[in-house]
């Protein structure tokens, strides 16, 4: 099941509310959960029980990380979580890639079909930070399993983030207030958020797929400039969409998440734009990876190791496939590149350049992300450079078809709506600015939804981009 869908706007989002309010707060956590769960095994119900396990395991390594005595103990409960979590995610994302990379050295090994369950990334990396975090003394062990259930399976961001830290949720599941200004700002943010899903992010998408669906030999330089504008923009929308609904949603039930995007495109620099993207992952593999590795503390070639070690698994986390691998090292040379050599030098350019070379970093990083194949990466950049030489004819008719999309995209990409609240804050008072602060935010926010509603019911399904991760 997802958010922009018939099925959760119309049945199961109605039906959870009105539950959910009907019944004894102490019953509200149950409820949240049973309906986590049936949210969860909507789609795939054989794998219910997989999310179910990793819960089970990760609630008993986190009792024996967190109250043990010994010492010895403590350090295995972290082992076994780790163990049992990643190799669970490593069978299901990459085994049958293991499998066809050894055919490829000449063995004759049957690939397997593995369908992978939806959100085990996801899950995954939360139910392993709660045990490393009560192994380290950072949270307290749990002994209400049904806590650590809806913890880990909390449909809001289950499938799709934001990876959410038990800590940053731990005094909200024992004891949180569901208030009808918390319900109100979050039905709004919802609602943007699936404005972004339904009417940018799959739009933009339609133009991407025009250009990456082209034989590469065929692309001319202006249709695959489009694409891949056209893809930085759906990539951003659909991903910050599902944040913010979910995040919206946790707002309505009492749960404050983190922030998971903070406008990425205004970045002046990759490491600019690694602080603003994806937030919660790249926190995620800073605290448990890269710090416990040493961080910068060890010297330039420590560092790069770090650094290599954090962008290979970044790169495998996203998916099995070699593209992933040379966008993780992608952005583990620039990164790198900005901390040892350019870095200075990239200061001193004027704003306008600095953004102009971020952006065409994560471009080209994009281009890597979305092409089937490293071959296919390279051939797209060569007819960026117009090595196929072909005619503009279809660059046009793409262009002016998607026009309003593209601009109004490229609009609302930007921190916008931060300008205008600090303008109205500072020169309005009274009543103008609780119409301007809260009335007409929610006034647009019920256009969105009935536009988004429209698109939806005349569209076809389009599900969001990370949940294949």
């Amino acid at each position: 099941m997802v958010f922009s869908s018939v099925t959760f706007l119309v049945y199961f989002l109605p039906a959870l509310l009105l539950v959910y309010f009907a019944v004894r707060r102490d019953l509200r956590n149950p409820v949240l959960l049973v309906f986590s769960l049936i949210f969860y095994g909507w789609g795939g119900p054989e794998y219910l029980a997989l999310l179910l396990a990793s819960v089970a395991v990760n609630y008993v390594c986190g009792l024996a990380a967190g109250l043990s005595k010994r010492a010895w103990v403590r350090r295995g409960a972290v082992v076994l979580a780790c163990v049992s979590g990643l190799g669970l995610l490593g069978y299901f994302k990459y085994f049958g890639f293991a499998v066809s990379q050894l055919n490829a050295l000449g063995l004759h090994l049957p690939v397997p079909e593995i369908v992978l369950p939806i959100g085990i990334s996801f899950y995954t990396f939360q139910g392993l930070s709660y045990v490393i975090d009560v192994y380290r003394g950072s949270s307290p062990a749990q002994k209400n399993p049904l806590d650590v259930a809806l913890y880990v399976a909390l449909f809001p961001q289950l499938v799709a983030g934001p990876i959410v830290r038990y800590s940053t949720v731990a005094s909200d599941i024992r004891g949180r207030s569901e208030t009808a200004a918390k319900f109100a700002s979050g039905a709004v943010r919802f609602c943007f958020g699936l404005g972004k899903k339904m009417l940018l992010a799959n739009a933009l998408g339609e133009a991407a797929d025009a250009a990456f669906g082209h034989a590469p030999e065929t692309l001319g330089a202006l249709q695959a400039l489009l694409g891949i504008v056209a893809y930085t923009g759906q990539i951003y929308f659909d991903f910050s969409a599902y944040s913010d609904m979910a995040i919206g949603l946790g707002r309505i039930f009492g749960f404050e998440f983190p922030e998971n995007f903070n406008y990425p495109y205004v970045s002046k620099s990759v490491t600019e734009f690694w602080r603003r993207w994806h937030i919660s992952l790249s926190t995620w593999f800073r605290d448990y990876v890269y710090i416990p590795l040493g961080g910068s503390r060890r010297g330039r070639v420590r560092n790069f190791l770090n650094l290599a070690a954090v962008w290979l698994l970044t790169g495998l986390w996203h998916g099995a496939n070699w593209t992933f691998v040379l966008w993780g090292a992608w952005f583990l040379l620039l990164l790198a590149g900005e901390r040892y050599v350019w870095g200075r030098a990239l200061e001193r350019l004027p704003s306008a350049l600095r953004h102009i070379y971020a952006m065409a970093a994560v471009m080209v990083g994009w281009i890597i992300f979305r092409a089937p194949s490293v071959t296919a990466a390279g051939r797209y950049i060569a007819a960026l450079f117009g090595a196929n030489r072909v005619g503009a004819g279809e660059g046009v008719y793409t262009l002016l078809e998607y026009m309003p999309q593209l601009i109004l995209g490229s609009v609302a990409a930007l921190p916008l709506k931060d300008l205008l609240r600090g303008a109205v804050e500072r020169r309005t008072s009274g009543g103008l600015r609780a119409f301007l602060l809260e009335l007409a935010p929610a006034g647009l926010a019920l256009c969105v939804l009935a536009l988004s509603y429209m698109k939806l019911a005349t569209g076809s399904f389009n599900p969001f981009i990370y949940f294949q991760f």
